[in-house]
């Protein structure tokens, strides 16, 4: 493994910070640089490569299962739960021909990072933010020391990115998404600049019209309310005139999907359209889960492996019984950044069963989800003073966010990048906070 010397290491903060973009590449966030990228041993890196395409299919089985649940060929109480609460016009334009069999070309799940190299998918992100960042980090520090083996190298996530648009395409972003804003405008003139060429482009969407021209997507669905061209991209979507990624379908971004996987009356379907192995890895990732749904259940069954009777009853656990994590399903500005994230087990009882009659009062529209804990490993990695630019060492959390790009042909999935983001052992929840040290991965013996 590469890496820099003692004498060297301190001065490299101030060439972190004067590499730069001029504008930034988040509006008004911060973040610690460490001197060194998180290390992924071999055999975690190996991992994560095949689980790219694991999730692929796994997204795949998602739309192929509501599809069915539409034409009566399964139960209709699955497209019930992932419908509600959308709108007709996203739905029916969601469903139409021209789009049946599209999939995101962008798949970034959050790993949290657990012992023994283990990890825990607590959600599938088809419109993450980050790419502009994770390609900034690979490239600055692949430049700091050349030694050092990034994942996907210098230039992995400009050709992941480059390889959704051949020709070119527009980022559509709204305001609502408009913190990332930066990152994607730099990565837009990165691109530009490989071919001499005004190839890829970052339009409003809010006065964008739809062109025969491919788009990738940023911006959530939920937001379409706030958007005056809302119509016309639907009215592009349906009759195949706009092609863009991730596809608008509102039932692949719900984080219920993780608790479907779990379903016992799915459990056959799951067998069918995943392999046994590619079964058996998702279910040593995918925490157990849970829909909460308040309908009454028999007098005499329970909530697999709760074994509580209603979600009244989960209400009142106590603390040693609630290792669980509450959130919103998806479709609503509150589904992400972990706004509406509850840990059980942090949580006096009046706080928990508040948050648990919420969810049961947003039910159907607004559905969440629980999760079972799991309790991320703590390691030591070093980072930058930075108000001395001394390196000192903290003790953290991660949480591993690879970014895999699909093939134009649907069916192969390439890992470009991984962004590391390490919270104080002290925070239940990882994410990207300002006193966060957020890195690129390198593969080490």
């Amino acid at each position: 493994m590469g890496g820099l010397s003692k004498e060297r290491m301190p001065a490299q903060l101030d060439t972190f910070r004067q590499a730069l973009p001029k504008n930034g590449l988040f509006a008004g966030m911060n973040w610690r640089f460490s001197p060194e990228p998180f290390p992924l041993s071999r055999k975690l890196h190996k991992k994560l490569e095949g689980l790219g395409q694991r999730l692929l299919l796994f997204q795949r089985g998602c739309d192929e299962i509501y599809r069915r649940s539409h034409k009566g060929t399964l139960p209709g109480w699955i497209k019930d739960y992932l419908d509600a609460g959308k709108p007709e016009a996203l739905l029916s334009a969601a469903r139409s021909r021209p789009v049946q069999s599209d999939l995101p070309r962008v798949i970034r799940p959050d790993l949290l990072l657990l012992p023994d190299g283990k990890m825990a998918l607590t959600e599938i992100d088809s419109v993450p933010g980050g790419i502009g960042l994770t390609a900034w980090l690979s490239r600055t520090y692949h430049a700091v020391d050349t030694e050092w083996n990034i994942v996907g190298g210098a230039d992995g996530m400009f050709n992941g990115f480059a390889s959704l648009f051949p020709d070119g395409g527009d980022i559509l972003m709204s305001r609502e998404s408009s913190d990332y804003r930066p990152e994607m405008e730099w990565l837009s003139e990165q691109l530009n600049a490989r071919t001499v060429s005004d190839a890829f482009r970052v339009a409003d969407v809010e006065s964008y019209a739809p062109i025969e021209r491919a788009a990738y997507r940023f911006f959530e669905l939920f937001d379409l309310p706030n958007i005056p061209t809302a119509q016309k991209l639907l009215d592009a979507v349906g009759n195949g005139t706009l092609n863009i990624t991730a596809p608008m379908k509102p039932w692949l971004e719900e984080k219920m999907w993780l608790a479907l996987f779990w379903s016992a009356p799915l459990r056959d379907v799951w067998e069918r359209t995943l392999r046994a192995s590619h079964r058996a890895a998702l279910e040593e990732i995918i925490p157990y889960g849970w829909i909460v749904d308040p309908s009454p259940i028999p007098h005499h069954a329970v909530l697999p492996r709760l074994n509580a009777h209603s979600w009244d009853e989960v209400a009142a656990y106590s603390q040693a019984q609630r290792q669980l994590v509450l959130k919103r399903s998806g479709f609503s500005e509150d589904a992400w950044g972990s706004r509406s994230v509850s840990v059980g087990h942090d949580l006096a009882q009046q706080e928990w069963a508040a948050a648990i009659q919420s969810a049961i009062r947003a039910f159907p529209d607004h559905p969440y989800v629980v999760q079972e804990f799991r309790n991320a490993e703590v390691i030591k990695h070093p980072v930058f003073n930075d108000d001395t630019g001394v390196i000192e060492t903290v003790e953290g959390k991660v949480r591993l966010c690879p970014y895999y790009f699909v093939a134009a042909d649907g069916k192969t999935v390439k890992l470009s990048g991984v962004l590391a983001t390490i919270t104080p052992a002290d925070k239940k929840v990882i994410h990207g906070m300002r006193d966060a040290i957020i890195a690129p991965c390198q593969v080490v013996e």
